[in-house]
C-alpha cells in the first residue's frame, strides 16, 4: 500500500540537516503528521581491504551514543563532489592511507521510515600509509582487522555504526564473493 503525502512544512533547517512535518494518508487508515529528517548531501562509506584478508577499521568514540566501537570509514560528499572522490577523501582524512581503486557495492537508504538519508557504499582494493589522519577528532586509532573477525566484533557489540556494520555485512555477503 502506498501513502499518500498532502502536504509538507518545514520545522527546522540548517546547513547539516532539515525537518519537516508531512501530512500523510494511509490507505484505510485515517490522515497522520509524519515526522520526517532530510539530509542535503549524499553519505558514503568505504569497505578498504587488502591483500591479506583484512579490512582497514578506525576505533572512535561517539557521544550521541557514548559508545566506543570499530566503523569503516564514511561522511558526505561536498556539493558537486564525485562520491568516489568523496569516499577517497574521507578515506585518507580518517585513516592517512591513501586508498588504491575504488567501486560502488551498493546504494542504500539507511533509515527509510523517517529519513531521506542515502549512502553509498565503495570497496576500496588497498591503500597505503601516508601519515597520520588529518581529523585526529576522527579516530583514536586505526587498524587492519582479519576479515574473519568482523562478524565476532559485531556479535560483541563492538560495531554498533548502522553503517559500517551494513557496508561490511554486504562485503562479507556478497561483494567479496563477485
Amino acid at each position: 500500500m502506498r501513502w499518500t503525502v498532502h502536504g509538507s512544512r518545514d520545522v527546522y533547517a540548517s546547513e547539516w540537516v532539515r525537518v519537516s512535518l508531512d501530512d500523510v494518508e494511509i490507505p484505510g487508515a485515517e490522515r497522520i503528521e509524519h515526522h520526517v529528517v532530510h539530509f542535503p548531501r549524499s553519505s558514503v562509506t568505504g569497505v578498504v581491504t587488502d591483500g591479506n584478508d583484512r579490512v582497514l577499521l578506525i576505533w572512535r568514540h561517539r557521544f550521541i551514543t557514548g559508545a566506543w566501537g570499530w566503523e569503516v570509514p564514511a561522511g558526505w560528499a561536498e556539493p558537486g563532489e564525485d562520491l568516489a572522490d568523496a569516499v577517497r577523501r574521507e578515506i585518507e582524512e580518517e585513516t592517512g592511507h591513501r586508498p588504491g581503486p575504488v567501486s560502488v557495492m551498493t546504494e542504500y537508504n539507511a533509515l527509510s521510515g523517517i529519513s531521506d538519508m542515502q549512502f553509498t557504499a565503495f570497496l576500496a582494493t588497498g591503500a597505503a600509509r601516508i601519515g597520520p589522519p588529518s581529523d585526529p577528532g576522527e579516530s583514536s586509532r586505526v587498524e587492519w582487522v582479519p576479515l574473519s573477525e568482523v562478524p565476532g566484533l559485531a556479535a560483541r557489540g563492538q560495531i554498533q555504526d548502522g553503517p559500517s556494520l551494513t557496508a561490511l555485512t554486504y562485503y562479507l555477503a556478497v561483494a567479496r564473493h563477485r
